[in-house]
């Protein structure tokens, strides 16, 4: 009695057998733990992102970006899959339309004699010529079409969730690699000048050894030095041709033209980690957390797909047109046909076929539910991760910047201790290695400082600075 219930109305108002969609309900908090007086965002994945790189003053950085935009191979390939995505949707929705065709064909047959068509009225060989419409038409009276279509837009807007969130992804990763690229100058500037200076720390100990005045083991000291430090130099050029190579892709180009002039690291300009109050539109900024949601959509909508199936398929088709064995008598009257067939198809038997297939639209429909939840959880873990990172790394900075100074110090008083004759040249050596060191530390510092600020930037989806209030950070 229901079953029967529920096909008449579908019959006269025709139906979508996919539940009702909802948001899924996902964990969430009040305020980010690292972040104070943070709040946790609304939904707003469609708010502008800006060119968030631009404030570091940077006019290479930002050309690489225009490059990238342009040439980014992956970011094409994405784009051509929202085209296809795109596609789906129009040939889903040409369901929607009856079916027209149009058909003009000349057939030669020849009759058995002994078939029961056979009439010895007519010849056994002749020419039938037909010219005719033929239409077809199915009634979605089940939501068969109409759900087949709202997946299809679904898993559409999905796509461009991809493509947008593949976009901020390149364009963190190459600012990323611009600014290792720079510590990388830094550092390759640093070791260059503490070769030089353990070259002449070798070359002067050597002459006090051929003088009478050193021992074998401060030779031998003074070579382990220089040694060490031409490896680490060569070591750091290694990973600055990587780094190299890695951004000639980002930005479509041949790593065996591409080249970036050096431009060592510039301490202090990495921002500050923010400490005011979040907008609450950034966190759903997030571009892979629209298109998780609506691929749970998507699968809602399979869900009705899914259900449709159990239900009779109603479809209409007619034809009409000319036929004769003539060509002369094609257009008279006589030769006219038509014919009209509303045909309903269901299901009888079919082995659990329909069972199995809605049973794995629900899976489909929870594993969404799931991927959904766990991306929005990944995202808030993102944030949390960036702002304690970017909160530390201050600390850091302040602490490795005082030890640079402290050590920077010592060398200048080493070197009027040299000049004196108080300290030996070996001695001026070590302390301009622990002055190396806090220098080298406070540059990877920085440069985590800056990584840290561009993978917040990402987890948040954009820019954190609020266009309506600029006094965001301190």
């Amino acid at each position: 009695m229901r079953t029967g219930l529920v096909l008449s109305l579908c019959v006269l108002t025709g139906c979508s057998l996919a539940p009702r969609y909802q948001r899924p309900e996902t964990p969430s908090a009040a305020v980010f733990k690292e972040a104070g007086n943070w709040q946790v965002a609304a939904p707003a994945d469609t708010a502008p992102r800006g060119p968030w790189w631009e404030p570091f003053n940077d006019p290479t950085l930002n050309a690489l970006q225009t490059s990238a935009t342009e040439a980014n191979q992956n970011l094409k390939a994405a784009f051509a899959q929202l085209q296809m995505a795109h596609a789906q949707t129009r040939i889903a929705g040409a369901a929607y339309l009856p079916t027209i065709k149009a058909a003009d064909g000349v057939t030669r047959k020849e009759v058995s004699t002994n078939s029961p068509s056979y009439s010895p009225l007519r010849p056994d060989t002749y020419n039938d010529l037909v010219a005719g419409g033929y239409f077809s038409y199915e009634l979605d009276l089940f939501g068969r079409i109409r759900n087949t279509v709202a997946g299809a837009r679904a898993t559409e807007q999905a796509t461009a969730g991809d493509v947008a969130y593949l976009e901020l992804s390149v364009r963190a990763e190459l600012t990323a690699d611009y600014f290792s690229l720079r510590a990388l100058d830094t550092a390759i500037a640093l070791w260059d000048q503490t070769v030089t200076h353990n070259t002449r720390a070798l070359a002067l100990t050597q002459h006090l050894y051929q003088a009478g005045t050193a021992m074998p083991s401060d030779v031998d000291q003074a070579t382990t030095v220089l040694s060490v430090a031409q490896t680490q130099a060569a070591d750091v050029r290694l990973r600055r041709a990587q780094t190299e190579h890695a951004i000639a892709v980002l930005v479509g180009q041949s790593p065996s033209t591409f080249h970036l002039d050096p431009n060592p690291l510039t301490v202090g300009i990495a921002p500050s980690a923010p400490i005011v109050e979040l907008p609450s539109t950034l966190l759903q900024r997030r571009p892979d957390i629209a298109a998780a949601e609506r691929r749970v959509a998507a699968a809602n909508a399979g869900i009705g797909v899914a259900r449709a199936a159990y239900f009779p398929v109603l479809n209409i088709s007619a034809s009409l047109g000319r036929e004769s064995l003539l060509r002369s008598t094609l257009f008279e009257t006589p030769s006219r046909f038509w014919s009209v067939q509303p045909q309903g198809v269901l299901t009888v038997f079919d082995g659990g076929l329909h069972r199995a297939q809605s049973a794995a639209a629900h899976a489909a429909f929870d594993e969404q539910v799931a991927q959904y939840r766990n991306t929005v959880l990944s995202a808030f873990q993102d944030v949390e991760d960036n702002l304690a990172a970017l909160h530390e790394l201050e600390l850091e900075s302040d602490s490795a910047q005082a030890a640079a100074n402290a050590t920077q110090r010592a060398l200048n008083q080493a070197n009027f201790r040299l000049k004196a004759g108080a300290a030996s040249y070996l001695d001026v050596v070590a302390t301009e290695n622990a002055a190396l060191a806090a220098k080298l530390a406070l540059t990877n510092i920085e440069a985590r400082r800056i990584n840290a600020s561009i993978l917040l930037i990402r987890s948040l989806g954009g820019d954190w600075i609020n266009p309506a209030a600029a006094h965001t950070h301190p």
